[in-house]
């Protein structure tokens, strides 16, 4: 048999064998066992809430609350984190209008019965709960800044491990940003416990 022609035949018997392994190979789970979902663009997720927000936390944002949170603060950081990506807006207070940054501490203790804020971020810090030292900062403390001014004109919700949850201005949407940064860090005014404890919150929830 001319060398030619052996060839040729081998190559005839061996093409269908290779055709079904590629096959079987992509047909091969992944070897972790994890399988990606397909991607879901921001605006077919946002057109998918409600008008009055999302009433759940997706699995990627419930890592954002702490678990060292109590029922109540982790109640608060729920309601900041589900708005996640929300415009700033000047006088907002909800997710369907946007929000700025004492309207975004407003509609997260919106359920918590025994707060009832004042709507700038100056009033927020005067005179409203208890000062905290930084370093005894818990989860759902208010933090002030004055930022381009002598007085505190924004708020923010703290999550824990120097992150905060708040509107920041204009052009930007509500988002997770840290102490860590010299920005805030020079900006930092003072913080205020307004939750109150779980004792009295049962009491009030009783009445």
């Amino acid at each position: 048999m001319r060398p030619f022609f052996k060839t040729w035949l081998t190559i005839c018997l061996l093409m269908p064998l290779a055709a079904h392994a590629t096959n079987r190979e992509q047909r091969l789970p992944n070897i972790n066992g994890y399988t990606p979902k397909s991607h879901v663009s921001p605006v077919t997720a946002k057109n998918k809430q409600s008008v009055k927000g999302p009433t759940h936390l997706s699995k990627a944002d419930s890592k954002l609350v702490p678990q060292m949170a109590t029922k109540q603060s982790s109640n608060v950081l729920s309601r900041a984190v589900n708005v996640l990506g929300t415009p700033y807006r000047w006088g907002g207070s909800s997710p369907s209008k946007g929000f700025d940054c004492s309207g975004l501490v407003k509609y997260a203790f919106n359920d918590v019965a025994a707060v009832d804020l004042p709507r700038t971020s100056n009033a927020m810090a005067s005179g409203h709960g208890q000062k905290v030292e930084r370093k005894d900062l818990k989860p759902g403390d208010l933090l002030f800044f004055n930022i381009k001014s002598r007085k505190v004109n924004h708020v923010a919700i703290y999550l824990g491990n120097d992150r905060f949850i708040h509107a920041p201005r204009r052009g930007k949407a509500v988002s997770i940003d840290t102490l860590k940064k010299p920005y805030w860090d020079n900006h930092y005014v003072v913080a205020k416990r307004v939750l109150p404890k779980e004792q009295n919150a049962l009491r009030v929830v009783q009445r």
